[in-house]
């Protein structure tokens, strides 16, 4: 009991001096000021920042999400003071039938309701769209913009929307249904951004399903459509004798949809472990990622190169490992010296690497260069046996440090930084875990929820792990040199709600929405960045 009762105080202790240490820096370049507090409909979250104006922002809240039968769905409308003006239940329901919510989407300034319907008696699926008011009312008018083949509700294809950077072109990407072992099967279609269709076809790959899998698809200003996707030489998705056997591919449609070209990129004895691209405002496709000398699961370096849209030619392609205190940065003693020993002795099985991290962003330089964001991201499993000889399985989400790779138009780095943090929790699925970023002029911020016991200097050098507890909100700012700076920003108690990152949302040059939560409780901040 005494024991006890000292922990509560000193952990009392720790979140007074954690909330004013917040309350007291003013060195920190951002400040958070916090809308009321609201109470949303019982069973609902939300789930998505729809969009952005000069007088608010739209959210998107639901309720049984993904249920066939019963799923809803809310828009929200919140002013700049953040407070809620105005909340509808989308209508899923047309002439006694239902429909499945796909998305909603600000296109060309006017909000679009996506939703579809599978009719089992055509084995069809079908794809709508509505209009939808600024009094968040769904237009009577439902606009049929796709339909696929559904031999039965478990294999009734997929939707999928993209918009160009530049917001002038929509593409509706669409899984057909397909044998087991046979050719991936989709239809694309173009619009503009008043919706109307501009070009479509229907696209049997070269490759079985098990031998390729779609991971990306983009599009840009002139319609033009790219797919990337990873292939399996032997149609087996795991790694032979120590090689990969697999590479990744680009598929381009241009000339609207005529002119079909597939590039393939691959390096002898170096495991492309995440790869992503972009279309530069000269229309070149800009690919960066990662690269492994042991297997699809760890990080060396980075990988980068240019695709030239009108010649075909692949240009720039270069390979750039990490320097040796980059990969070792958080190590233990013992785990250093047993990596300086690999290093040194030249054994690759051994020599560090960075430990499942995936690509998040890839942000395009004006110079032609690119910036890299990605995560330190895994799950595991740990089973228990009761008496009764029952099991039991809990899942701890893992998601740790931040890594930041400027790289030069000729595929160099120019820095790399580490951002450290650690998140994991028990069966959760990781919801106020992660990280939102913002671009402010020449710098990155990032924010996250973070341990208060991390900006206590306790001289252990320990990371402590954010798992609810002793919550504050950390803001990392990268400058354009690399250099990183974090600092507490407020404390969630403080704000009584707990950050929710992955909703938090960048809403001009210098401002980002934070949103938090707390049981049936919830607010929204705006961050101003300085």
């Amino acid at each position: 009991m005494i024991h006890s009762l000292r922990f509560c105080l000193l952990t009392g202790i720790l979140l007074l001096w954690a909330a004013a240490l917040c309350g007291q820096r003013d060195d920190v370049p951002a400040r958070a000021t916090w809308g009321e507090e609201l109470t949303e409909p019982a069973g609902t979250r939300i789930t998505k920042a729809i969009a952005v104006n000069k007088e608010g922002f739209y959210m998107l809240r639901r309720k049984n999400e993904g249920a066939l039968s019963n799923e809803q769905a809310y828009l929200e409308y919140y002013d700049t003071g953040m407070r809620l003006r105005k909340s509808e239940q989308l209508d899923l329901k047309y002439k006694g039938k239902r429909r499945d919510f796909e998305d909603v989407a600000m296109i060309g300034g006017q909000l679009y309701l996506f939703t579809s319907f599978n009719n089992q008696a055509q084995k069809k699926n079908y794809l709508f769209y509505q209009k939808v008011s600024k009094r968040l009312q769904a237009s009577r008018d439902l606009v049929m913009i796709s339909e696929v083949e559904a031999p039965n509700k478990a294999r009734e294809g997929a939707f999928n929307l993209v918009i160009s950077g530049d917001s002038s072109k929509v593409l509706l990407y669409s899984q057909l249904p397909y044998q087991k072992k046979d050719p991936e099967r989709f239809a694309i279609s173009v619009f503009d951004n008043q919706m109307n269709k501009l070009w479509s076809r229907d696209i049997i790959l070269p490759y079985s399903d098990q031998q390729f899998g779609v991971e990306d698809y983009r599009i840009d200003e002139q319609g033009n459509v790219y797919l990337m996707g990873v292939l399996y030489v032997d149609g087996v998705r795991e790694r032979r004798r120590g090689r990969p056997n697999y590479q990744y591919v680009i598929l381009a449609y241009t000339q609207q949809g005529e002119d079909v070209q597939e590039y393939h990129v691959a390096l002898e004895n170096k495991f492309i472990t995440d790869l992503a691209f972009r279309i530069a405002d000269d229309g070149n496709l800009v690919c960066a990622g990662f690269f492994s000398e042991k297997g699809a699961y760890s990080v060396k370096g980075t990988c980068f190169f240019k695709l030239n849209a009108r010649t075909k030619e692949i240009y720039n392609l270069n390979f750039k490992e990490f320097d040796f205190e980059f990969r070792t940065e958080f190590m233990r003693p013992a785990e250093l010296r047993r990596a300086s020993r690999a290093e040194a002795s030249g054994d690759a099985n051994r020599a560090p690497e960075l430990y499942r991290f995936s690509l998040d962003e890839l942000v395009l330089r004006s110079d032609g260069g690119a910036v890299l964001v990605a995560e330190q991201f895994f799950v595991f499993e740990r089973a228990y046996r009761y008496w009764d000889g029952t099991l039991r399985f809990d899942y701890f989400y893992n998601y740790n440090d931040i890594i930041v790779v400027n790289i030069q138009p000729d595929g160099g780095i120019e820095w790399a930084t580490r951002i450290p943090k650690r998140q994991e929790t028990m069966n959760d699925g990781g919801y106020y875990s992660s990280y939102a970023m913002s671009i402010v002029r020449d710098r990155l911020y990032f924010i996250f929820n973070d341990n208060s016991r991390n900006f206590a200097d306790d001289g252990s050098g320990r990371l402590y792990n954010f798992n609810g507890r002793n919550s504050i909100v950390a803001l990392a700012e990268l400058r354009k040199d690399g250099q990183l700076r974090m600092y507490p920003l407020f404390n969630n108690r403080d704000a009584e709600v707990l950050t929710r990152p992955k909703i938090c949302k960048q809403t001009g040059s210098r401002r980002m929405m934070v949103y938090g939560e707390r049981g049936r409780q919830y607010r929204f901040a705006e961050l101003v960045f300085e």
